[in-house]
């Protein structure tokens, strides 16, 4: 490899990247034969520039930034939320109101930067890619901001999976068999199954899992948790009678 221990070290647990030339090099010394994962990686090492996420470099969270770039290289996306709505379908005056909530000593330059950041995270939807959704009756009756901000949250909603790469479904109250999942997670499919990762929310930050074995023991909890969901026309009945009762 033309290289030292430590800078393979450094290399494989990402501290610093590579080149193309040494990743394919790498590859051939790893026996690996699966050339559209050397393609995928190859096309993750080549050099980018001037993606809107490193303009909050240094304002948001490390963590903030990979899963803004984790969606924006996403072949899909899968989501689950229990007692939030998905990040990426929140109104702006929602994330502002959860903000406030959850750190009211924020300064008022930093918390608009992580509204800003949130609302251009919805990019994503407009990819043109899958992002399903399955959001659990609890986070729907939610009155972030009061009354009139969790209507106009839900009408957005509708809005949203008003499209044909948008899926919206609800798992309400009295659905049977659903023992729960007290965790939001994200199941972001890579270009090849090897490059999928679950995006876990904590109180830290987001955690990030891509290890083979764990990967296989979510994909079946995400099986779970679909299996109890309703359709999408009656989830979508659902949201409209929450959005009524307010």
């Amino acid at each position: 490899m033309d290289t030292s221990p430590t800078q393979i070290s450094h290399l494989e647990s990402g501290r610093i990247g590579l080149s193309e030339e040494r990743l394919r090099r790498m590859a051939e010394f790893y026996d690996c034969d699966d050339t559209a994962l050397v393609e995928a990686l190859v096309e993750m090492s080549l050099p980018r520039f001037g993606n809107w996420w490193e303009e909050y470099r240094n304002v948001m969270p490390p963590q903030a930034l990979d899963l803004a770039e984790l969606e924006h290289d996403a072949s899909y996306v899968r989501a689950f939320q229990v007692v939030h709505i998905p990040g990426v379908l929140q109104t702006e005056d929602h994330v502002r109101a959860a903000s406030v909530f959850v750190e009211p000593n924020l300064p008022e330059e930093q918390r608009e930067a992580r509204v800003s950041f949130r609302m251009r995270r919805q990019q994503v939807l407009k990819s043109g890619k899958p992002y399903d959704v399955i959001i659990h009756e609890a986070a729907l009756r939610m009155h972030v901001g009061g009354s009139k901000v969790a209507r106009a949250q839900l009408e957005h909603v509708l809005q949203a999976s008003d499209t044909d790469t948008v899926k919206v479904r609800v798992i309400p109250f009295t659905a049977e068999g659903f023992a729960g999942a007290g965790f939001p997670m994200q199941y972001v499919g890579g270009v090849v199954p090897r490059l999928d990762t679950v995006q876990i929310d904590t109180t830290h930050g987001a955690e990030f899992i891509d290890a083979a074995a764990r990967l296989n023991r979510y994909r079946a909890l995400f099986e779970s948790i679909d299996s109890a969901a309703l359709p999408q026309d009656a989830s979508l009945d659902v949201i409209r009678r929450i959005a009524q009762e307010l």
